[in-house]
């Protein structure tokens, strides 16, 4: 079996290091010639996975059509924001009846779509299918170091979600399949804003009854929301729900949660992101969520709150106060 990853930064690299175990050749697609060359010649990913070992399986190009000749499972590991624009100069590339799983977890600022949504926008109906995605607690550099991980895939359906299942099942990465395609994604892309939430009550020294508390009302939003627009409140209590955001707001490798500590600790948030290297996904779904919250009808108070803090430059403190005296209302309304 032959596979492409479209994205060669972490979680792209460390992925295709999985797909190596059950596939002859993983091709690798980035934009980096000098990081593709590091990759092919001293088996390392230096820039974003220093000192682990790529397997000799992986193969890097900076050519779309290269990574993609032959493949029979594609993994789209862009960011988010970058999707569509790839998405788009792959397709005279992309291989028919391939399953094409998105690993990106955001939702588009622009059009307010998941990232299923948004390759069934830009690709030809004969490749819906075959879409999915995958979701879960998945640190980067301990898939990469082959620590124990366990995800969610899912696709409208089975038998691509099965496909997808049997290509990553190795000793150390196990997957549960799922066809509830909106609730993993909303699971995925929202935890990311919950996180910056638990980052900057942590940043601020609120301690862990805080961070308990953001954790659980952040699950409680993240279920209206993803309910509202179909998805099944069971998965939320899943990996690609609770599983994931516990990870991501607990986390020490979580940039999610890195930016809201710094936040916290009163950065502004273009310098924060100007020392990083990677993407933290949830400061661009910040945005997206307080327009999906005014568009559905749905009430997202912590979301909504990153988004001031961020964007707007509300006090940090002023917001956990704004949270705490909010009119008083019974847990499950």
């Amino acid at each position: 079996m032959r596979a492409s990853v479209i994205g060669s930064g972490s979680f792209g690299t460390a992925l295709a290091n999985v797909l190596a175990v059950n596939c002859e050749q993983v091709g690798l697609w980035g934009r980096d010639a000098a990081l593709a060359d590091a990759i092919n010649t001293r088996h390392e990913n230096s820039g974003y996975l220093p000192g682990i070992p790529i397997s000799s399986r992986v193969r890097a190009t900076t050519r779309l059509e290269e990574a993609l000749e032959g493949a029979e499972l594609v993994v789209l590991a862009t960011p988010s924001h970058a999707t569509r624009e790839v998405v788009s100069h792959a397709l005279p590339h992309l291989p028919k009846h391939a399953p094409i799983v998105t690993v990106a977890k955001g939702i588009e600022n622009e059009t307010l779509l998941t990232m299923t949504e948004l390759l069934e926008d830009c690709l030809p109906e004969e490749h819906h299918p075959y879409i999915a995605v995958l979701s879960g607690p998945s640190f980067a550099k301990e898939l990469a170091q082959r620590m124990p991980t366990v995800v969610t895939i899912a696709s409208h359906w089975e038998k691509v979600a099965v496909r997808c299942q049997k290509a990553l099942q190795t000793e150390t990465f196990r997957s549960y399949t799922s066809n509830d395609v909106v609730g993993v994604q909303y699971g995925g892309a929202l935890k990311n804003v919950i996180a910056i939430a638990a980052g900057i009550a942590d940043g601020l020294g609120m301690g862990n009854n805080a961070r308990a508390a953001i954790i659980t009302r952040g699950l409680a939003e993240i279920t209206r929301l993803a309910v509202r627009k179909g998805g099944n409140p069971l998965t939320l209590s899943g990996l690609s729900g609770m599983g994931d955001l516990v990870l991501t707001c607990t986390g020490e490798l979580s940039r999610n949660r890195h930016v809201g500590m710094e936040l916290g600790r009163g950065r502004a948030l273009q310098e924060i992101l100007g020392d990083m290297k990677q993407v933290a996904e949830g400061v661009k779904t910040a945005k997206s969520a307080r327009d999906l919250s005014r568009k559905v009808g749905v009430e997202l108070p912590i979301c909504d709150q990153v988004y001031a803090i961020a964007y707007e430059g509300k006090s940090a403190r002023a917001a956990v106060v704004e949270l705490m005296t909010r009119q008083p209302k019974s847990e499950l309304v």
